[in-house]
This record gives C-alpha cells, sequence and structure tokens, in this order.
C-alpha cells in the first residue's frame, strides 16, 4: 500500500504524534510505503527509503486558530494534486480540507464545549472570548471533516459517542484504543531519592498540563486534604505562574505535595509511586493514562476521562463525577489501607496494558487499510467496522 498520513507532528515526544509515529513505523516494517505530509517528522522516519516527508512549514499567522486554517488549505491543496498516488489517506480531526479516507478523532472540541466543565465565557474576557470562537470553530469544522471521511476512529468510546452526535453513521465509525510501551514502561526498582521525594510516605502521582482546568488538580488537592497525613502527592507538571502551589497552602497540604515540574523520565517516576490520580473533567484518550497502567499502577480516573472505560474494579476506581472530592479521598484511602490490594489492582492493570501495545493498535490500523483497499476493488462502499475489543 501507498499510505498518506496527514497531521502536524510524526513524532515519538508528542500525544498525537505519537500515534501517528507509530502507525508509520508499522508501515514501513511491513513493507508499504509512507508519505507523511506534517510540519515535523521524526529523522529515523523521514529518512527510511520507503517514507517521504514533505512538510508544510509553521505559520506565522498569529493565534493557533489562523495557523490551523493555513495548515489546512495548504495540504489540501498538496493533497488534491497527488490523490491519485496513494491508495489510503489518513487524517487526524480538522487537519486539511480534503477528502480521506481515515479519519482518527484525539479530540472533538464540541465535546468538550458541551461536557459540561467548560471554564470560557464569551464575555467575560478577550482570552475567554478567543478560546470560545477557538472551540466552536473548531468543533463546526471537525464536524465536517468526519462526513468527509470514508472511516472515522474515535480513540475511545467516550470519543465515539461525541462523534456520534455529528450524525455519522455508526458503520463507519470504529474504535482504535491509542496504545502504550509495555518496555519502556514497566514495573521496577524505586527511586525516589533521585526526584527529591521522601521514602516513607503513600505517594500519588499525578501528571498533566496544569495551564487547563479540565486536567482537574484543584479536586485532586481538595481530595488529598481528606485523606490521612501518610498520603502525599507528586505533581508532574510545569507549576511556575499556576495557582495550585497556593492552593496546596491554602488546603493545609503543602508539605505533602510535591511539584517536581515536568519529568522526561516518566518511566522512572512512575516506577517510585504508589499510585496513579487523573480525575480529568475531559479527556479523548489519554497517554499517561496507558502509562500508569503498564508501569502496574492501581488508577484513579473519572468518567469522563476518555479511556477510563477500560479500566475494571480490579484494576483502579472510576468516579461518577470528577469534582466529586470525598469519592477520590475515598478511593485513595482505599489504596492506602490495604496496599496488597492495591498492589494486586496495579499486576492486574499491568496485564491489561498489555492488550494496548502500540504494535497492538498500529496492526488494527494496517488492518483498517488493507479492508478499505480490497472493498474499493470491489466496490465504492462505506466499510463496516468492528467494534473495538479489549482483551483482559
Amino acid at each position: 500500500m501507498n499510505i498518506l498520513i496527514v497531521t502536524h507532528v510524526v513524532a515519538k515526544n508528542d500525544g498525537q504524534g505519537r500515534v501517528n509515529y507509530e502507525i508509520a513505523r508499522a508501515a514501513l516494517a511491513a513493507g508499504h510505503q509512507v508519505t507523511m505530509l506534517a510540519s515535523r517528522a521524526a529523522p529515523e522516519l523521514a529518512d527510511h527509503p520507503l517514507a517521504l516527508f514533505v512538510q508544510i512549514s509553521s505559520s506565522r499567522l498569529p493565534t493557533r486558530l489562523l495557523q490551523y486554517q493555513s495548515f489546512a488549505w495548504r495540504s489540501g491543496l498538496w493533497i488534491r494534486a497527488h490523490r491519485h498516488e496513494f491508495d489510503v489517506v489518513h487524517v487526524n480531526g480538522f487537519i486539511t480540507w480534503a477528502r480521506a479516507d481515515v479519519n482518527a478523532v484525539h479530540f472533538v472540541h464540541d465535546g468538550w464545549y458541551r461536557c459540561g466543565f467548560y471554564p470560557f465565557r464569551f464575555f467575560r474576557s478577550a482570552y475567554d472570548a478567543y478560546q470560545v470562537i477557538f472551540t466552536r470553530v473548531n468543533g463546526y469544522l471537525e464536524a465536517g471533516a468526519f462526513r468527509r471521511a470514508q472511516v472515522v476512529v474515535p480513540v475511545s468510546d467516550k470519543v465515539r459517542s461525541e462523534v456520534l452526535r455529528h450524525g455519522i453513521d455508526p458503520a463507519r465509525v470504529q474504535v482504535i484504543y491509542n496504545g502504550v510501551d509495555i518496555d519502556e514502561f514497566a514495573p521496577g526498582v524505586s527511586g525516589r531519592a533521585r526526584f527529591g521525594l521522601p521514602d516513607a510516605p503513600f505517594l500519588l502521582l499525578f501528571a498533566g498540563d496544569l495551564t487547563v482546568s479540565r486536567k482537574n488538580l484543584d479536586t485532586v488537592l481538595r481530595a488529598l486534604a481528606m485523606t490521612s497525613r501518610e498520603v502525599h502527592l507528586v505533581v508532574a507538571a510545569g507549576f511556575r505562574g499556576s495557582p495550585h502551589p497556593a492552593m496546596a497552602a491554602e488546603l493545609g497540604v503543602a508539605e505533602r505535595v510535591h511539584f517536581i515540574d515536568f519529568v522526561k523520565d516518566m518511566p522512572a517516576l512512575m516506577r517510585s509511586v504508589d499510585a496513579f490520580v487523573f480525575p480529568s473533567r475531559y479527556e479523548a484518550m489519554s497517554l499517561v493514562l496507558l502509562e500508569a497502567l503498564a508501569s502496574a499502577l492501581p488508577v484513579v480516573a473519572a468518567r469522563t476521562t476518555g479511556g477510563a472505560e477500560v479500566i475494571g474494579p480490579d484494576s483502579g476506581v472510576v468516579l461518577d463525577n470528577p469534582e466529586d472530592a470525598p469519592a477520590l479521598a475515598g478511593a485513595i484511602e482505599r489504596f492506602v489501607s490495604d496496599r496488597d490490594s492495591a498492589r494486586q489492582m496495579g499486576q492486574v492493570a499491568r496485564e491489561l496494558a498489555r492488550t494496548l501495545e502500540w504494535s497492538t493498535m498500529a496492526q488494527r490500523y494496517l488492518a483498517l487499510y488493507e479492508r478499505i483497499c480490497a472493498r474499493r476493488a470491489v466496490a465504492p462502499v462505506p466499510v463496516p467496522s468492528p467494534p473495538a475489543t479489549v482483551d483482559s
């Protein structure tokens, strides 16, 4: 097959970019030709003899909204001129004005806007007004991109429900979960001293972007204040300018919260903690959640967190409401009071992660590409989509 992947970034150190990286790597290993229409691509892929990197340089227009439009128009023109060269065109959400065979959906802006936790108000400030415009415009453009695709691939069941709200035929929708590297993220020797962390306490880990309220560290801090003093929290995130250190002080838990900034060696940090807490108010499918599972950590998430549907009661706790601090505190205390049970949950989480390896994800995409090509050879009809399954 000759495959075209259209995205901003194809690289390991980027969430959506990592998904596309693994698809491209698996396709090249299988002997397929891969063209990456992107602003940046990993050198090890771009230099592959079966690969072609067509760069669309980053726009210097003001605001991400205009920059994304610039990419969409330029990529659309390129695809229009070269579409006949490819067996499969794979895009990601609204990335281009061109039609696609596969649209992988990593985020639904309309879902974020309507989830009940959207924090911006149009008339509050200029910044809020821009955020509302950005979200609503992208939501509208994404709906059109879904309709232009032959098959839509949400990255979780949660995202699937948001895609279907746009009137997309369920027969054209197939969930393929994101993946995780179970060799890189694996249980092992703790290294708390390396990160300046205390040895004795039960350590929770929170990792996420503190510049966006949907990650929900504020509820985690409130829950921490309701737990015993032997519970500490590690926050792996850029916290400069964040209100959360002051909030921890106001709640009287500052000495139990360890802000350690961004961490390059996240696998080592996950080997040094006892549980992972991530009650995000809105998430499509978080890679860090899968990384915690692979690291054999019991997880506390929320139903608003995409991917939480794979977590069973034997591998973690899924809260009905991400704002429910008492319920979150109760889940944490459950881990602390029965550490043997928490470790057993972590082992089940590890086995669950084995069904979600990057190679498994990539093979599901390649199988979808092959079905598209096979059906196109018979008749140009939509591809029926089998439901996603997670072996456990």
